[in-house]
């Protein structure tokens, strides 16, 4: 009798804790909504009325504390339309990611502005149209922005530069014109990894930029012109340095690099001058040099040798191993 009543016990506590849920119910409404928004798709079969959105639901992570909504990923699925303005209901949300979704279209979301808290803010490999909004500049709290991979066009918003935390910022692999912003030589806080390459941007680079210590900046495959040197420096801490298919134009002579620097691709535009012998001193894991007007030996020593002729040829009279010899 004592074993049967203890067993209707535990029984029915568990069925209790079964039946509270987690999920704050605000939160679970606009979950329902976004889901409705999409049509129902096959990707959110797990987002149901009658189970809890903090344990049984894919995509999305409640806060271990207040059971309220922090984190919404999206990603690799079929989904269309437009991002609703329904995400910006999820007044608690730090990371919203959609990604890999080349059916949703239309803009930038404007509702994604009242996310104070946001941090993570992926809106990659899309479909998204119009403009870098200037709103973004808002959300002090972001770390991470990626917009790559979309149909954005325009200029980019200057005011990005106020993001005082922004430890990385993705805008390659769009239509954006115009000129790289001055601001972006007086990044507060964190200096970002900056990616704009894959893009329609002109004009020269701002020297501001040379007052940013960036470990990774991606310029290739715009249209930028004129000097670019300003990007290095021996007390930098720069890694990673992509110039590739610009039309810039400066004396390689006279550059000095960062000690560290790993990756460093210049090709494919109208820099002279010789090569620097302190780039023998320098930890290359992979240079390309090819396809501009540099002149002279290439120096001796270092990593310099270890890379193919195809990092060095099609420039105006440059010899030495790995190309033919100096004459």
């Amino acid at each position: 009798m004592k074993t049967l009543f203890l067993s209707l016990v535990i029984s029915t506590l568990l069925s209790l804790s079964l039946s509270k849920e987690l999920c704050n119910s605000h939160d679970k409404k606009v979950l329902l909504q976004i889901k409705k928004h999409f049509g129902d798709p096959y990707l959110l079969a797990s987002w149901k009325s009658d189970t809890d959105c903090c344990n049984d639901w894919y995509q999305v992570e409640c806060d271990s504390t207040s059971n309220r909504i922090i984190s919404l990923t999206i990603f690799a699925g079929n989904l269309s339309g437009q991002i609703p303005a329904a995400v910006g209901d999820l007044p608690y949300l730090q990371t919203l990611v959609f990604r890999k979704l080349t059916d949703v279209t239309g803009p930038i979301q404007p509702a994604i502005a009242k996310l104070v808290h946001l941090n993570f803010l992926r809106l990659d490999r899309l479909n998204l149209t119009g403009t870098v909004p200037g709103f973004l500049s808002k959300l002090k709290e972001l770390t991470f922005l990626d917009l790559s991979f979309n149909g954005l066009s325009g200029s980019i918003p200057s005011s990005l530069a106020l993001l005082p935390n922004l430890g990385a910022l993705h805008l390659d692999r769009n239509r954006l014109t115009g000129s790289i912003p001055e601001s972006f030589g007086t990044f507060k806080g964190s200096v970002p990894d900056l990616y704009l390459s894959h893009n329609q941007l002109t004009g020269e680079i701002p020297a501001s930029l040379g007052n940013m210590d960036f470990s990774v900046i991606d310029l290739s495959r715009n249209k930028l012109v004129g000097d670019a040197s300003m990007l290095f420096g021996l007390n930098k801490t720069t890694r990673n340095v992509y110039l590739s298919r610009n039309i810039l134009k400066f004396n390689l002579s006279n550059v000095t690099f960062p000690s560290g620097l790993e990756n460093l691709d210049i090709s494919h535009n109208k820099i002279f001058g010789s090569i620097p012998p302190q780039m023998t001193q320098i930890p290359l894991q992979s240079l390309n040099m090819s396809y501009n007007r540099l002149c002279g030996q290439i120096p001796v020593g270092g990593k310099l040798q270890s890379f193919d002729n195809s990092t060095y040829f099609h420039n105006r009279c440059l010899c030495g191993v790995p190309l033919e010899n100096c004459k």
